[in-house]
């Protein structure tokens, strides 16, 4: 059996207790203003793919948000929509024990300036190194190239290496490269579970596991 490595870990729905970062925003948005939270999620995902795949960035689309929401949005809310990003408190706590042993990193479909500014509100490269972004890499997860980024990173081949995620269809890119990967059910959060397999299964141990 190879030997692990690097744990790389999704953001949204696996470090964070939403599903997806799109929920986080158009939810904060939608409290925030009043604006039917329906209205927000359909703005935000009309940009969506160009905001994944680093062809725009919420500052440049925020202006048609707003007139697609017929609302003058304070361009300040941007920033409190991201600090609303609801952490993972017992995954980040694993990912940390881990990181005594393993390389640790999060390869994450998103958006570069919502990452760049969490980077810094939660201190995610205390615990994450790399974190690898879609935007910047221009691509999203149903590519390859954005494991591959995050392995040359990390400096380990493929079969050395876990990738855990909350949706399935985000597994089947590096599992095709060799990776192993695991789907974690966001609903039941069951972080301990989820411990006990990577102990079982790949021997994957930390201070607080094994």
């Amino acid at each position: 059996m190879h030997v692990v490595k690097a744990v790389f870990f999704d953001y949204d729905g696996v470090l964070t207790r939403d599903k997806t970062g799109s929920l986080t925003m158009s939810r904060f948005l939608s409290e925030q203003t009043g604006i039917a939270h329906d209205s927000v999620r359909r703005a935000l995902q009309r940009h969506n793919r160009e905001l994944n795949e680093g062809e725009s960035s919420y500052t440049k689309v925020w202006p048609a948000l707003c007139a697609e929401l017929e609302r003058d949005l304070p361009l300040d809310l941007l920033i409190s929509a991201f600090e609303s990003t609801p952490i993972n408190e017992e995954m980040l706590r694993l990912a940390r024990e881990l990181k005594d042993r393993y390389s640790v990193g999060i390869i994450t479909d998103n958006k570069k300036d919502r990452i760049d500014y969490l980077k810094q509100y939660q201190r995610l490269p205390e615990v994450f190194d790399p974190i690898v972004v879609s935007a910047e890499v221009r691509c999203t997860k149903t590519s390859p190239t954005i494991f591959e980024r995050a392995l040359s990173c990390s400096g380990v081949r493929p079969e050395d290496s876990v990738f855990i995620d909350n949706t399935p269809s985000n597994l089947i890119a590096p599992a095709a490269l060799g990776m192993k990967t695991i789907y974690f059910d966001d609903e039941k959060n069951d972080v301990a579970g989820l411990a006990r397999f990577l102990s079982v299964e790949y021997g994957i141990t930390s201070r607080g596991v094994g």
